[in-house]
């Protein structure tokens, strides 16, 4: 049987989407009186477009392009070169943890040391804190 998400549920899953696992989700909504089942969150985390494993610190290759106004492609090539260390969360997408992506900034490989100077440095600070 199915039921309808009230915009409560929706709020609350929205704060929670990207720090906590689908587990935890369903805790802490059953704690606040909702309800759902781990698979019903996981579903609707994937229609809402957010990634069933918390983020916290991480990056995918897409919003680090997106800060540095660069192709998702050249930070997916990034990574595939080992230049850039990341774990891989699906079939096309990389998570990058932001202590990497320092390293990286802090140590680029001589290829492509210009084009990494020339990034505005407050948008390199503002990744990786």
């Amino acid at each position: 049987m199915y039921r309808r998400w009230t915009e409560a549920e929706l709020i609350t899953l929205e704060q929670m989407a990207e720090t906590y696992t689908v587990k935890q989700i369903a805790f802490r909504l059953k704690r606040r009186g909702y309800y759902r089942s781990e698979l019903a969150i996981a579903g609707k985390l994937y229609k809402l477009g957010y990634s069933i494993r918390p983020t916290l610190d991480n990056y995918s290759c897409s919003e680090i392009a997106k800060n540095l106004c660069l192709h998702r492609a050249t930070v997916t090539y990034w990574v595939r070169q080992g230049w850039l260390k990341a774990k891989k969360r699906c079939v096309h997408c990389y998570q990058v943890r932001s202590q990497d992506l320092k390293r990286f900034f802090q140590n680029p490989p001589a290829s492509i040391k210009k084009r990494i100077m020339a990034i505005d440095p407050q948008v390199i600070s503002y990744l990786v804190g």
